[in-house]
């Protein structure tokens, strides 16, 4: 078979029902025949990348592999499943290189690098394994479930909850009606387990003045060692791709690689964005939370770089054909959570440190795991109801990869549940107003406490704006909806 048509036979066999599927009772069971096996790219492979591209390996041929760190990149490439792949730390060369004979890609980068890869290789006709938050600006989640529906690539968001029974059971639980008519939605977090808040960045100058005023006698020491520090860093890092799309600005050791950038406008999306795709599984299904009119915030206060250590959000959710119009409730940072006695009502004393609560006019539907591995109906019983099992692989964490595979080779991209057009998409297009609206809440209270509520943000989500305000009043509140990528990159 020749490698350039690898794709095309794929397709057309798999229409025909030809030998990659083999029926075990009402499952399909995943053929392990090695010349059977998908082709596929990992993109980020350490971190949450390293069970990602595991996973992946479990399932296909890796034949490609990408990192900006050398030192996993090099660690990875001797792993067992990765001694054939090719390594690179810029995704481009990769995917200009292989994107021709790869069937699946994995995407398991910092947030704002996740939509560049995965626009690149859906435009090859790759299907994408890509982890969550989808992207780090609305407008990127809705070009990607643009993009997977008009190239009809199958997807997988990587919230892997949504593989849990217990997840699909609770959905079909609460689509049931058993609450009755639904009153709000809670979600509170412990995150952020990084840090976060302002005056964070740091230079070489900021180092060096800091560095002359408190130790004179020892400043040109110190500044050595530290430029010697930042050199070393980056004979392993390469500190121009793990920018990617993001403006410039200097490596500081610790500060963003490899897990810190969570908590920088510029990489990532903060408590919110990290949890509030696995939390708002169920809540998200269930309860229609997706084209939110509006969102409000206050918090510990921010400096338009860093996250702000701490925030409430409020959404405001329209009237349906299925339920009235809702809020939904975002708490962030341990400890920072809804009203006792919301809890209380229910005969909840003792509450998690990370969680979810949906009141209806019958009863409340509680889970205390971020994934709803658990939960727990209030003032209701369970009805029976029906739901699509996942196929058990080993934890739901493979299950969730394993989903997009059998999609891959059935060639029905709805099979996976987090696909992006139906799912992944909207769900992170809601998730990322909130933190619109967090920016536009900078000012905090003394000593760290809560702010005021900040302005309201009024969402047209059909057209991606803001409508009671000409602009939030703040630097780069545009870019949060709609990034520009510098050039070698494109966004539409």
């Amino acid at each position: 078979m020749a490698r350039i048509t690898r794709r095309n036979f794929l397709q057309t066999t798999t229409a025909a029902g030809v030998g990659f599927w083999v029926a075990a009772g009402n499952r399909q069971a995943l053929s392990q025949s090695a010349n059977e096996k998908l082709n596929v790219a990992c993109i980020g492979v350490g971190g949450k990348g390293g069970s990602d591209s595991n996973n992946a390996a479990a399932f296909g041929n890796v034949v490609a592999i990408c990192d900006v760190d050398r030192g996993t990149l090099e660690s990875k490439g001797n792993a067992e499943g990765f001694k054939n792949a090719e390594k690179f730390t810029d995704f481009r060369e990769l995917l200009d290189k292989h994107g021709k004979n790869v069937d699946v890609a994995t995407i398991s980068t910092p947030d704002h690098m996740h939509a560049p890869a995965t626009l690149q290789a859906m435009r090859l006709g790759i299907s994408c394994y890509t982890q969550k938050p989808l992207t780090r600006t609305i407008f990127e989640a809705r070009l990607l479930a643009q993009v997977a529906a008009e190239t009809g690539v199958c997807t997988q968001m990587g919230n892997q909850g949504t593989a849990l029974d217990s997840s699909r059971e609770a959905i079909a639980q609460l689509r049931s009606g058993v609450l009755g008519t639904l009153k709000e939605v809670y979600a509170w977090s412990n995150r952020p387990v990084w840090a976060q808040a302002p005056g964070r960045r740091m230079d070489l100058d900021k180092f060096a003045a800091q560095v002359k005023k408190d130790n004179p006698q020892d400043a040109d020491r110190i500044i050595e060692g530290k430029k010697k520090e930042i050199e070393r860093a980056l004979e392993r890092l390469d500190w121009k791709n793990w920018l990617g799309v993001a403006p410039h600005r200097e490596y500081w050791p610790g500060l963003y690689h490899s897990f810190q950038w969570r908590g920088w406008w510029d990489f990532g999306s903060g408590a919110l964005g990290d949890m509030a795709c696995h939390q708002l599984t169920v809540p998200f299904a269930s309860c229609g939370l997706r084209d939110p009119i509006s969102v409000i915030a206050k918090s510990t206060g921010h400096d338009y770089d860093s996250f702000p250590a701490s925030s409430i959000i409020k959404f405001e959710f329209p009237e349906t054909s299925e339920r009235p119009a809702i809020p939904f409730w975002w708490y962030d940072r341990r400890g920072n959570k809804p009203p006792q006695e919301l809890f209380s009502k229910w005969g909840i004393d003792k509450v998690s440190d990370s969680g979810v609560l949906i009141v209806g006019e019958k009863g409340a539907f509680y889970s205390s795991d971020d994934y709803c591995g658990r939960y727990e109906l209030k003032g209701v019983e369970k009805v029976a109801v029906e739901y699509e099992k996942a196929e058990n692989k080993g934890n739901n964490d493979i299950n969730n990869m394993y989903e997009l595979f059998r999609a891959k080779h059935e060639g029905n991209p709805k099979i996976c549940h987090s696909n992006f057009v139906d799912r992944a998409g909207p769900l992170t297009e809601t998730i990322l107003l909130g933190n619109l609206a967090v920016w536009a809440a900078a000012t905090g209270g003394e000593g760290g406490e809560m702010g005021e509520w900040g302005e309201k943000v009024e969402w047209d989500a059909k057209d991606l704006k803001v409508t009671n305000l000409a602009s939030i009043k703040t630097p780069g509140v545009a870019d949060l909806i709609k990034p520009k990528y510098p050039e070698g990159y494109r966004l539409d």
